[in-house]
This record gives C-alpha cells, structure tokens and sequence, in this order.
C-alpha cells in the first residue's frame, strides 16, 4: 500500500511539474501571438511525462515468466514520442506568398516541450529546468540583443515591397533611390502591368532589407512622397 501511494505521489509531482514548465513555453508563445500556446504545449509536456513514466515502470515492474527471457528499453515508448510530435511541428511550419518561412520556432517549441515532458517522466527534474531558462534566453533576450549590437546584417529589418511605375526610368529611380538610402535588396522581380486602357506599366516586387530605426509605416511614407511611384504596398517580413 506505501508502495502505491509513493507511486501515484511521484507522478503526480511529476506531472504537475512537467505542466509548469510547459506553462512557461506556452505563455511565451501566447505573448507572440502563435499558434500554439498555452493548452497545446500542456497537454504535450503532460502526455509525454505521463507515457515515459508508464515505459519506465513497465520494464522494470515487469514480471518474469518461466522459460521466457523478457528484455525491454525503458525509453522505447518516450522514442516513439518525439517522431510522433514531429506531425504536429509539421502543421505549423507556413509558406508565405513572398517565399518566406514561417512557424520554424513554433514547430521546435512543440517538439521541446514533449523532450520536457519525457524529461521530467524519467526523473531529470533540474535538467528539464535548467533547458527551459536556456530556451528562453536563446529566444527573449538574445535576439534582441544582436539587433542593437551584433552584425549589421542581424540588426536589419526585412520587408517586401510592391511597387507600381509608369515607366523604365521610373524602375532605375526606384532602384537608385533605395541604393542610395542604404536599403539592401535580397531579391527584385519585374513584369509589365497593361491597363484597360492598353497603357503600360511596370510592377516591382522586392524584398528588402534596411537597417534603420525607421518602422514599416515610416519607410512607406518616406517612398511614397516619390512622384516616380504610382502605387504601393509594404509588408513586414
């Protein structure tokens, strides 16, 4: 009977403490407005400490049987967990129409929070602690930090543009303009535009990266006092 109530004590601790510390990956995912938070990151961390303890206990409370060589991997099942959250990473990762990728760091925080699971189920408690305040650092104060005092390319901000000019020497003044304000273009496409009225023009699309502490809405309205541009769309990347 002590041995039961130690028992149901013990993962009971361990899955409260498998919930905190999902808590905390899903509250910094929620602030961020992610598709995965609060409930999701729970429920991965709990399962996950719930089945690597049933693996364990399972191989070692294990009876023996006569004649039959029983062996099993105290791990198996928690193995068979982290090829299995990989279809839920998979679910969040998008592409975006300006080629960009989005949900990277979404799909490796689901994938961390059943490694936090699995790891407090087999007993590493501070372990699973200790990689939680190192998460959070690489992700909250790091980034950050390299944006204000690391290499110029990491202290850039990208964004695509679309613009729409009446003619050819309107593209080499755009072109020249963002040049000349330091605006790096990582990638520029052009194509001709016919109108109702069977008038050309040339539509642009690029992504930009410029490193200035000017906002989105800043550089729009900076571009846009430009006669050589007709239309115009910006997107934060």
């Amino acid at each position: 009977m002590d041995f039961i109530y130690t028992g149901n004590t013990e993962i009971l601790l361990k899955l409260c403490l498998a919930a905190l510390l999902s808590l905390i990956i899903g509250i910094e995912r929620e602030l961020k407005k992610k598709p995965i938070g609060l409930k999701t990151s729970i429920v991965i961390a709990t399962f996950s400490c719930l089945l690597t303890y049933i693996s364990i206990e399972t191989a070692y409370t294990a009876s023996p049987r006569e004649g039959i060589n029983i062996t099993m991997d105290p791990l198996r099942l928690a193995a068979q967990i982290v090829s299995g959250i990989g279809f839920l990473g998979a679910g969040v990762i998008l592409r975006k129409g300006n080629d960009s990728i989005t949900g990277l760091t979404t799909a490796a925080m689901i994938w961390g929070a059943g490694g936090i699971g699995i790891a407090v189920g087999a007993g590493f408690y501070i372990e699973a602690a200790l990689t939680v305040c190192i998460v959070l650092i690489g992700i909250e104060l790091i980034p950050p930090l390299l944006t204000k005092i690391g290499p110029k390319r990491l202290r850039s901000k990208e964004l695509s543009m679309k613009v729409l000019v009446p003619n050819e020497t309107s593209i080499k003044d755009v072109y020249q303009y963002l040049l000349d304000n330091n605006v790096y273009i990582e990638s520029i496409r052009i194509k001709d535009v016919i109108l109702e009225n069977n008038e050309m023009k040339h539509e642009m699309e690029m992504r930009l990266s410029i490193i200035t502490k000017k906002n989105t809405v800043d550089f729009y309205l900076m571009m846009k006092q430009e006669n050589f541009i007709e239309r115009m769309e910006v997107a934060s990347i």
